[in-house]
């Protein structure tokens, strides 16, 4: 009896492979022209994206450019050891994680406080301004963004020193040369670059909600902090969560702009300033070892690849809609 079930079972088994196989091939061949137009997007992802990874291997060998990547000594995880071993290990990764937690927080505040009160705005020319100029910021480079910032803190010349302290019955301020002030700066330049990026984000979702929700709210009696509280942020947030968790994954990686052309190579600001990017660059400079440069850049990608998993696992966890996968 058993062996019997066990034929049947095989029997339909093997049927519905057959079906499955025939299935695929009638789809195939119905759709194959947008399998086609897939195929150069498949190809450049390849080319850009998969074959790029063979480079993994310089993380974990010692490179020298006689041998080749191949032909390099294999030198395991030494290439690591430098990151925690080094005298600034701690200082680098405090910094790295300290910025990006700030600007994680002040990138989710501030923009969508002032998405709210841009969509709150009665004269949409004025709201569309203001939104512009909010988004301005964005296109510039650090180059440009770090002379901007020299032109305010210059010792000799800068706005600050020249009329504003003074005017304020204050004296000058060696700005490039007080580390105490730069956890206040770095985040403040951050936030004014981005500010206009995550605000236009949040104002396009802001503007999908049916305004059915608000009508009914306000014949109910509801105003307008209610109506935020209410109606715009729970509808908003699976974009709120998707933006955040996108930014959790580059925790470990801090902008190599502003912390190195910012704060203008000033030594003396090193240990408030001083990133794993930038550690890692100025190391190269001195070192010259690709492999470490290339350690230190896996071990990023890796621990915000895992971030990136279990926030959002952990967002599955509290809301499965509000997850990015």
């Amino acid at each position: 009896m058993e062996i019997a079930e066990t034929k049947a079972a095989g029997t339909e088994l093997k049927r519905n492979s057959a079906l499955r196989r025939k299935l695929e091939k009638s789809v195939f061949r119905k759709y194959w022209m947008f399998y086609v137009m897939m195929l150069p997007g498949i190809v450049i992802l390849i080319v850009n994206n998969y074959i790029p990874m063979f480079g993994i291997l310089i993380a974990f060998k010692n490179i020298n450019y006689v041998d080749g990547i191949l032909g390099s000594p294999w030198s395991g995880l030494r290439n690591f050891e430098y990151l925690f071993k080094t005298k600034d290990a701690w200082i680098i990764t405090r910094n790295t994680l300290l910025y990006n937690g700030g600007f994680i927080i002040l990138n989710l505040i501030i923009p969508l406080a002032f998405a709210m009160m841009l969509n709150e705005m009665k004269n949409r020319f004025m709201a569309k301004l203001h939104q512009t100029i909010m988004f301005l910021p964005y296109f510039l480079s650090m180059v440009v963004i770090s002379y901007l910032v020299f032109a305010f803190m210059s010792d000799q010349n800068g706005f600050l020193n020249k009329t504003l302290l003074p005017a304020l019955g204050m004296e000058s301020v060696s700005w490039y040369f007080t580390k105490e002030v730069w956890p206040y700066i770095l985040p403040l330049v951050n936030t004014w670059k981005w500010v206009g990026y995550y605000t236009v984000m949040y104002m396009a979702a802001i503007i999908g909600i049916d305004d059915e929700y608000y009508e009914a709210a306000t014949i109910d009696g509801a105003g307008k902090w209610k109506q935020m509280t209410s109606i715009t942020l729970p509808l908003i947030m699976p974009v709120v969560t998707i933006l955040t968790l996108l930014q959790i994954g580059r925790i470990f990686n801090a902008d190599f702009g502003l912390f190195f052309q910012v704060p203008r190579e000033s030594g003396v600001l090193f240990p408030v300033t001083n990133v794993i990017d930038t550690y890692v660059y100025r190391t190269f400079l001195t070192v010259g070892d690709i492999g470490l440069s290339s350690a230190a850049g896996l071990l990023q990608s890796v621990v915000g690849f895992t971030l990136v998993f279990l926030s959002n696992w952990i967002v599955r966890r509290i809301n499965k809609e509000n997850a990015l996968f």
